[in-house]
């Protein structure tokens, strides 16, 4: 069954408005993708003009509502996924332009003991604040050494497309907080917005001011998510691969387990690892979501 239509504002939507119009039309794409729905038929399912849904999609992805399609048909991939293309060459052969150099989110991290981690952040500050983002909206957390999460909230943990439950605000900081719980939390917009504003605009992904992240784990986690920060936007790879890079050839599973804990999503992107047969798999924050940003990055490295 196709998703239900959405309410839309008659103003120009921001990122949020923007992202429920995309959330509403990933649902139908998911279901539906074999039939490559038309511009037309996107615009019934979200009921606003098909012209005003082209703008929304080139201004939020980059791209047009097809070269996305095309982008987050992932499982039409499969075949070049399978045989160890990256996800950027694959969108390229499935009908996007030709891209220029790879973005890349430049990133400084620097890991906290193992120690911190294990008394559950004791002694830790960390600020929070909720703030619009191309994906919903996002939970920022950050201490003084840099950004430590980023997760997603949905307006009222509606059920993505595949049925798993959203988090709401509360749910999100919650999980976020079970992480960490004897760490001390303030929300404190102010301090985060600066670290929201600079995950979010790619024109500010600059290699000479790099953005600060502070991880907080296990040693093995902390292995694996810096595994995960060599992967460049526009490309993917699989749990066995990273396993491999990390040391750890027969540590797929754990992996994997490690992956899903990873608490700064995007930044340390865990949305570019998938199943070998080029199925998305699981994501913490919902597979529409997932689907999102990989179709998302296309547009970015596209643009560039």
């Amino acid at each position: 069954m196709p998703s239900s239509p959405i309410s839309a504002s008659p103003n120009l939507p921001g990122p949020l408005d923007d992202y429920a119009v995309v959330q509403s039309v990933l649902a139908h794409i998911t279901e539906n993708w074999r039939n490559q729905p038309e511009l037309d038929e996107l615009a019934d399912l979200t009921g606003i003009p098909a012209a005003r849904l082209q703008k929304t999609f080139v201004r939020w992805a980059g791209i047009s509502p097809k070269a996305f399609l095309q982008a987050v048909t992932l499982d039409h991939a499969r075949r070049l996924l399978g045989d160890g293309l990256p996800l950027l060459d694959a969108t390229y052969e499935l009908g996007l332009s030709s891209p220029g150099r790879l973005h890349d989110l430049f990133v400084t991290h620097e890991a906290m003991s193992p120690g911190t981690y294990k008394s559950g952040g004791d002694g830790l500050h960390i600020r929070y604040a909720f703030h619009s983002s191309p994906f919903g909206e996002a939970l920022v957390m950050a201490t003084e050494r840099g950004l430590a999460g980023l997760a997603f909230a949905d307006e009222e943990g509606e059920a993505d497309s595949t049925g798993r439950l959203a988090f709401d605000r509360a749910g999100a900081l919650a999980d976020m907080q079970r992480r960490w719980p004897k760490a001390r939390y303030t929300e404190d917009d102010a301090f985060t917005a600066p670290y929201a504003s600079r995950v979010f605009q790619p024109e500010r992904w600059q290699s000479e001011d790099p953005l600060r992240v502070v991880l907080i784990g296990t040693d093995f986690q902390i292995r694996v998510w810096e595994g995960l920060l060599s992967i460049p936007v526009g490309q993917a790879t699989t749990y066995g691969d990273l396993a491999n890079s990390i040391g750890k050839p027969t540590g797929a599973r754990a992996v994997g387990t490690a992956v899903g804990s990873n608490p700064i999503s995007f930044v340390v992107p865990c949305h570019r690892v998938i199943g070998k047969s080029g199925s998305l798999t699981g994501y913490h924050w919902g597979l529409t979501r997932k689907r999102a940003m990989l179709g998302w990055e296309a547009g970015v490295t596209a643009a560039d």
